[in-house]
């Protein structure tokens, strides 16, 4: 059965309730969201806080009675003028860009922002975990901050899945379908026959003289457009229909696939927004993950066709406009392809090396872009860091991770020095933050924490009564919708309402409660808190000072063992002993998230270090007044500062990984038994666990600004973006002389590298016992080949020796040129290159001299991946 949504029609005077339930700013703005309570408060419960669907089933009667009441007109009014303002009003982007007094920032023609899932809302099921609720507070930062950017990504027919339990305790899944004439999208048209809108449609060739067609919805996110690619059309066959059925579905033939019309498709769909609105095309594209790499190829194809450059003026083109974020902390988490497999979809079956899908293109150059050491392999994240000119990892850690996970693209250089940065991720304090910590923001420091972080010093303020009385009534609101839920998920698994009274005491709202919810992959080790069960049990059951668990998470349909992990979990849980104290509840999203974050006071998170690139649930958490009990990974080890929470000790070095798992779960029972267990039930004569609030209070005034999207969307704007879009709008002047310029450069460093070599170094001018700081003058013969001295730069590397006669804690020191030196009987002739330096460390020091390409529109010397150094 095929079914539609029909949509109501609005009075006249209602007519604002249209585009006020359809942008979905209305998710993160109480004041429209409370409007749309009025409506029918019972109503408004029972569709889940969604707009569209509230207005497809309210009935017209009391539609006319609203439109005949003053009072709710006025309301209208005021919030359909907010929202006009909000989209047409200067923000902050506005008011930095062009400014000359070094905060100034400039997107160029704005950005394009691809992910393969974007956590907007639930009631647009488009996401799965981390990394889509990331991509979708990156748009609504965007949106906040005015920074001009569009989203691209798929529409899922069946989203990810909706997760039930057995009797038993195993993970069910379900797929529920979804209309998106039942959403808040609209489509994307243009102008047909006789004048009537049609819908765009995107063309992507398959193999066998096949298209995979795809219309457009826009998802209005604030002041950013996120457009979505939707298979499910008639003008498709029934393979091609089921492209974009699932998120993370199928197999590997389905999924390239769906990777392909994210990429080459999304980039299509960029251009016919742009066309249609009037728009110019983007400056710079991002690519959150490797998933939509493909976008990368298909702009090349553009340039070839469309700008007459080669492939290589074309990638320098497509390089100085990207940015890539990887979020993978292990090799396991890539997407990689059979490189055959790759062939077949952009080679087709034509028997020549040109592509079919992206004529223009070879097929080999396309397979080079994601070439590894196994010749079979094609590599997405090494795509996209090919295709970027610009990289970072998701914290701090987590770029030191990625830095020694890909440095053999740039081999000959320490880990340190590959160009990968960092952007810790942030959280979108508006949709995170219990709206009774945004009234008492509001009423400290004015509405511009949203967008600012400042002003947070004004919880000082604040009486730490208060401060209790606002966690206390939060987690009173938790320990309700843990109720509803734990009774809701026993009658699905079989269980009468007659023997469910007992769920009426699940939880006590004075009681210390911990939160545990995230995807189900091993390294989030979701069983760590049972590696002793008699010790867990001990501290559920205690009489004085217990504590309750609320644990929550899906497994991929394919991982039975994270399913098994959830079983085990419920199973405890289900003890009759303890069912009142720890629960496991089912179906984990983002209307659940919301509650867990505003009412825990503690957010556990154990996974195997470094094996978490950010995490960010923990910082959704600190926003409400949560403290953090974790081990130091992801975000949490550069944001840990002793008082903010506590850290779980880790287990470095120790192989056994039982072994290191019993350690660490030991330490984590100590924690709270010794540490945060006494601190929430230490009181004064008042009931006040002042120690406790000063806790929460220190986390609210000194992590809250820390965390926020708004802060992470400002660094990649000023760190990123604006370079970004100066490297790309530098390399296209002079009809792409630069791209030229860049690709000759390349190609002239590539042949005549294997030439460059460093025949001779000597050092002098040290005495005898050198000290730190004193001189060392350092002489250099170096034989270029066929390069010139301007095509590369020639440092020395000076650094303490380590006991495996490496140098490490190195400085590098550019030299300087000085001569042509006479042929030297030994090495043949050179250039001389000097320098006069420092020692900058003590001990045991050494020191080479390498050399390394330079042209200026590199972003660095390690970019080319090219090196070469003196012999030992």
């Amino acid at each position: 059965m095929r079914r539609f949504t029909v949509r109501a029609h609005l009075p006249e005077r209602l007519a604002a309730l249209g585009p006020l339930s359809t942008n979905l700013r209305w998710s993160w703005h109480t004041a429209t969201q409370d409007l749309f309570a009025r409506i029918d408060p019972q109503l408004w419960a029972d569709v889940r806080s969604d707009p569209v669907r509230m207005l497809g089933e309210i009935a017209p009667t009391r539609l006319d009675e609203l439109a005949a009441d003053a009072d709710f007109l006025a309301a209208l009014d005021r919030a359909a003028a907010d929202l006009d303002d909000y989209l047409a009003r200067p923000r902050w982007y506005q008011n930095q860009i062009g400014r000359n007094d070094g905060t100034g920032v400039d997107v160029g023609n704005g950005v394009a922002y691809f992910s393969m899932e974007f956590g907007v809302s639930e009631v647009l099921p488009n996401y799965s975990g981390g990394l889509g609720i990331l991509a979708g507070d990156h748009l609504k930062a965007s949106s906040d901050l005015g920074i001009p950017l569009i989203g691209v990504g798929l529409l899922y027919r069946a989203g990810y899945f909706r997760q039930s339990l057995t009797a038993d305790g195993w993970q069910s899944e379900h797929y529920p379908p979804h209309d998106p004439q039942g959403m808040p999208l609209r489509l994307l048209t243009e102008s047909g026959a006789e004048g009537r809108d049609v819908p765009v449609l995107i063309h992507v060739a398959m193999p066998g003289g096949r298209v995979l067609r795809a219309r457009v919805w826009i998802a209005q996110v604030g002041r950013v457009p996120l457009l979505l690619l939707d298979s499910d059309i008639a003008d498709n066959d029934t393979e091609m229909r089921q492209v974009t059925d699932r998120l993370y579905g199928g197999d590997q033939d389905h999924r390239i696939k769906q990777e392909i019309l994210a990429g080459v498709g999304g980039v299509r769909a960029v251009r016919a927004y742009t066309r249609l609105h009037g728009l110019p095309d983007p400056d710079v594209f991002h690519m959150n993950e490797g998933h939509a790499g493909f976008l990368g190829v298909e702009r090349i194809r553009e340039w070839v066709t469309g700008a007459d450059l080669d492939f290589d003026a074309a990638l320098a083109a497509v390089r100085a406009g990207t940015v890539f974020t990887t979020h993978t902390p292990v090799p396991a988490g890539i997407d990689r392809f059979p490189a055959d497999l790759v062939r077949h979809y952009f080679g087709g079956d034509n028997g020549q090396n040109e592509s079919v899908l992206l004529p223009g293109l070879t097929v080999d150059r396309i397979l080079g872009l994601g070439s590894e050491g196994d010749p079979a392999v094609f590599n997405m994240a090494h795509m996209g860091l090919r295709l970027g000119q610009r990289a970072n990892g998701v914290s701090r850690l987590h770029g030191i991770v990625s830095r020694d996970m890909f440095r053999d693209l740039w081999p000959g250089f320490d880990a340190d020095e590959v160009p990968i940065g960092s952007i810790t991720n942030g959280v979108h304090a508006p949709t995170w933050a219990a709206p009774e910590w945004m009234e008492l923001a509001r009423r400290l420091v004015g509405p511009e924490l949203v967008e600012e972080a400042r002003g947070w010093e004004r919880l000082q303020d604040l009486p730490a009564a208060e401060l209790w009385r606002t966690r206390a009534a939060l987690r009173g609101v938790l320990v309700d919708e843990v109720r509803r839920r734990v009774r809701a998920s026993w009658i699905e698994r079989g269980a009468t309402a007659a023997e469910l009274g007992w769920t009426d005491e699940v939880f006590d709202p004075d009681v210390l409660t911990i939160g545990f919810a995230r995807r189900v992959p091993t390294y989030k080790r979701l069983t760590l808190m049972l590696r002793d069960p008699d010790r867990l049990r001990a501290l559920l059951l205690d009489e004085q000072r217990p504590l309750q668990l609320v644990v929550a998470g899906k497994s991929h349909p394919a991982d039975d063992g994270g399913k098994a992990l959830i079983q085990q979990i419920v199973r405890f849980a289900d003890e009759h002993e303890v069912r009142h104290r720890i629960v496991f509840l089912p179906d984990y999203d983002m209307s659940m998230a919301r509650y867990l974050y505003w009412g825990c006071d503690v957010w556990l998170n154990n996974p195997l270090r470094p094996l978490e690139a950010c995490g960010t649930s923990g910082m959704k958490s600190a926003l409400n007044g949560g403290l953090n009990l974790s081990i130091r990974d992801g975000w949490w080890d550069e944001m840990y500062d002793g008082e903010n929470g506590w850290a779980i000790p880790t287990a470095d070095g120790v192989v056994d990984e039982h072994r290191r798992d019993d350690l660490e779960a030991s330490a984590m029972y100590e924690l709270l038994e010794r540490a945060v267990l006494p601190r929430f039930y230490d009181r004064d004569d008042s009931g006040l666990p002042v120690h406790w609030v000063e806790m929460v209070r220190h986390t609210l005034e000194k992590l809250g600004p820390k965390v926020l999207a708004s802060r992470m969307v400002r660094d990649y704007a000023v760190r990123y973006y604006t370079p970004a879009a100066a490297s790309a709008a530098r390399i296209r002047e002079d009809d792409f002389a630069g791209a030229r310029a860049l690709a000759e450069f390349r190609r002239r460093v590539d042949s005549g590298w294997p030439g460059v070599a460093v025949t001779r170094v000597d050092g002098t001018g040290l005495p005898d016992t050198p000290e730190i700081g004193d001189r060392l003058t350092l002489r250099a013969q170096v034989r270029l080949g066929d390069l010139a001295v301007s095509d590369v730069e020639v440092q020395a590397v000076i650094g303490r020796v380590s006991e495996h006669d490496e140098l490490v804690d190195v400085v590098a020191v550019p030299m300087t040129h000085v001569a042509v030196s006479p042929a030297d009987p030994g090495a043949g002739a050179g250039e001389i290159f000097t320098a006069d330096t420092e020692l900058p460390v003590s001990g045991p020091v050494g020191y080479t001299v390498r050399v390394l390409p330079r042209h200026e529109l590199l972003t660095g010397p390690a970019e080319l991946g090219r090196v070469t150094a003196a012999a030992n």
